[in-house]
């Protein structure tokens, strides 16, 4: 593994918003940024000291954020031990089968291959921190959680991850109606070091499932003092009732402000998409002060969500924020699974992909995308934390970077925000902590 190293100063740097002609030093102390300044070009003012880094005319903006991933289901495509599970329809039900399937074979050295592998490339692409989904269930039991536990552990030196107890199956339906789920999540939320519990109410049978869903995992959150981060909504079709206006009925009947408080994130909501002007206006009205965040998940919605009609959705993240003021983000979800096959581990694929999904291609968008998708200001506050990074680089911020490009790219580098989101450059330096922890 890449030993993290102390930085105390990086030198010679491009920022976000500032002059092109004009490089800066930025002064790193206990974590943070200590000072900006106008790059000084006497060698001789620094060449000596430790914890010196070279910024070479590089750009340098705020570290990246996985908003949400799942730790456990990645590159099970790629993997031989799955390599006869390979997908055929394309479709909800089919990635649930081939995922159920290789679940029943999940072990501890397997988990913890795919999910090192999941985590070293998240870091080598600039990710300081992440919300990693592991699966609670009768079959899998506490093995994914087990392994996401270690993961953390193994990492803390490079990486923030919090881990989401997730149970993806109901908890009130089917046989034995979740019985066993809800008392495996109940011990897997009591643990030290579970972060977030959550869940998918359109799972349940029926809307009266799915409110006791809803319901249960509230309280849950509540006593063992977690944030919750539901998948909601997961379906286009205008004949099925989205359950957001009862999520926020029984957040409020709960009095969740009073005996909580914690960030609610709610993932993928494509049945949301269907909204008009009034709907989305009445949503930002019913939320009022609850601390709701949307993460759209735009690779697997897009592949995932499709009417009979061919119609498919994502969440309008740049609208939601835009227009309506609310608290959003996108993210990478799934890689290298029947849910997911395409893309990889870089979050700046994501916000790449959105100059085309959202047709943001203006300076205010490509900052949009940064910022909703990987900077601290907009992913990292829909999962809970709070004075991350801006992206105006201010002092006494979190000193939680990333440097784009090598010193020898010469007139490809990307020297704004706007070309990293349109090209996301290959090579980058990751800065967590004011320690480089990779390359």
């Amino acid at each position: 593994m890449y030993p993290p190293t102390v930085i105390r100063k990086i030198v010679g740097v491009q920022l976000p918003n500032r002059p092109l002609e004009t490089l800066w030093d930025l002064a790193i102390e206990d974590g943070k940024i200590a000072t900006i300044s106008s790059h000084d070009e006497d060698p001789a003012s620094y060449d000596s000291l430790p914890g010196i880094l070279e910024g070479c005319g590089r750009l340098v903006a705020p570290s990246l954020c996985h908003a949400h991933i799942h730790l456990d289901k990645c590159f099970l495509l790629q993997n031989d031990k799955y390599s006869d599970l390979q997908i055929e329809k394309g479709d909800f039900q089919e990635a649930m089968d081939i995922t159920a399937e290789a679940k029943s074979r999940f072990d501890d050295h397997d988990l913890m291959s795919r999910g090192r592998q999941l985590i070293e490339e998240s870091i080598h692409y600039g990710v300081t921190a992440m919300r990693a989904f592991v699966e609670v269930d009768a079959g899998v039991q506490f093995k994914c959680l087990d392994a996401g536990m270690k993961l953390k552990e193994e990492f803390k030196q490079r990486v923030d991850i919090q881990i989401c107890a997730f149970a993806q199956l109901p908890l009130f339906s089917g046989e034995g109606g979740g019985k066993q789920i809800r008392s495996l999540m109940s011990t897997a939320a009591h643990q030290h070091g579970v972060d977030v519990v959550g869940s998918t109410p359109y799972v349940e049978d029926d809307e009266a499932a799915s409110k006791k869903n809803v319901s249960w995992l509230i309280d849950l959150a509540i006593t063992a003092d977690k944030y919750i981060d539901w998948h909601l909504d997961y379906f286009l079709e205008l004949d099925k009732k989205p359950l957001i206006w009862s999520v926020l009925e029984i957040l409020k009947e709960k009095t969740w402000m009073e005996k909580s408080g914690k960030q609610i994130t709610l993932g993928h909501c494509t049945r949301l998409t269907r909204f008009q002007e009034e709907e989305w206006r009445q949503l930002k009205d019913s939320i009022g002060n609850l601390p709701i965040a949307f993460v759209g998940l735009p690779t697997s919605d897009l592949f995932m969500m499709r009417t009979k009609e061919g119609l498919r959705g994502t969440l309008p993240v740049m609208e939601l924020i835009d227009e309506y003021s609310l608290e959003a983000a996108i993210a990478v979800n799934n890689v290298g699974n029947a849910f997911t096959p395409q893309g990889n581990c870089d979050p700046m694929s994501i916000a790449s992909l959105g100059v085309g999904v959202y047709q943001a291609g203006t300076k205010h968008a490509t900052e949009i995308l940064y910022a909703s998708q990987t900077v601290s200001s907009r992913a990292k506050t829909a999962i809970g934390y709070t004075h991350p990074t801006s992206l105006e680089l201010r002092e006494g911020e979190p000193a939680d970077l990333v440097l784009y490009d090598g010193a020898d790219t010469g007139w490809r580098a990307g020297k704004s925000i706007a070309e990293i989101v349109y090209d996301p450059p290959r090579k980058r330096q990751t800065i967590w902590r004011g320690k480089v922890t990779g390359y």
